[in-house]
């Protein structure tokens, strides 16, 4: 009996949690949402890190990194756009936000579409040959694609904080004039 390579193994494990996050973006990205506070601080945390990470691993083909860079400037370009399309609310009972359905499931399947992609890459087409952080790095399919995900996601989570910061500034403005206004 063979048995399953590390890499094997470690698709296997890491295969539900990829299908639950690709679900989860899904969701997230097509319909009314709850604006909280933590989460585009998180996303503005995590995903600079993981671009840092992928420059590391792409270092042995720093030529490649202009894909990255390419990726990260068009992806800026769809958040920004995207936070145009976005619908903003602000009701009693919190801040919602109904990003762009077309844009969201159009930027979901791409990246479903580029997992698929290089899971048969690595695991159909070369089966037999080991696989590193840096063959993933090496593609500069893949290195385009995070880095228009992570642009947008980026930009995005920006323009998030950003209206978050001005509803609750012009809140605060209005409270602090109704209490001057009321007489003592």
């Amino acid at each position: 009996m063979n048995t399953p390579n590390p890499s094997t193994i470690t698709l296997l494990v890491l295969l539900p949690l990829l299908a639950w996050r690709v679900y989860s973006r899904f969701r997230r990205m097509v319909g009314r949402q709850r604006l909280p506070r933590i989460r585009p601080w998180v996303t503005l945390v995590i995903f600079p890190l993981l671009i840092g990470l992928l420059c590391f691993a792409a270092l042995p083909h720093i030529e490649r990194l202009w894909w990255l860079a390419a990726g990260l400037g068009f992806g800026s370009i769809l958040g920004i756009y995207g936070l145009r399309k976005t619908y903003f609310e602000p009701t009693k009972q919190g801040l919602f936000y109904t990003p762009n359905a077309h844009l969201g499931i159009a930027l979901s399947l791409l990246f479903l579409g580029r997992i698929i992609f290089r899971l048969v890459e690595v695991y159909a087409l070369a089966p037999g040959l080991p696989h590193s952080m840096h063959d993933f790095a090496r593609s500069p399919l893949t290195l385009a694609v995070f880095g228009l995900l992570g642009g947008y996601y980026i930009t995005y989570a920006i323009g998030l904080v950003r209206w978050r910061h001005r509803v609750l500034r012009a809140k605060r403005l209005r409270e602090s004039q109704a209490s001057a206004a009321s007489p003592q």
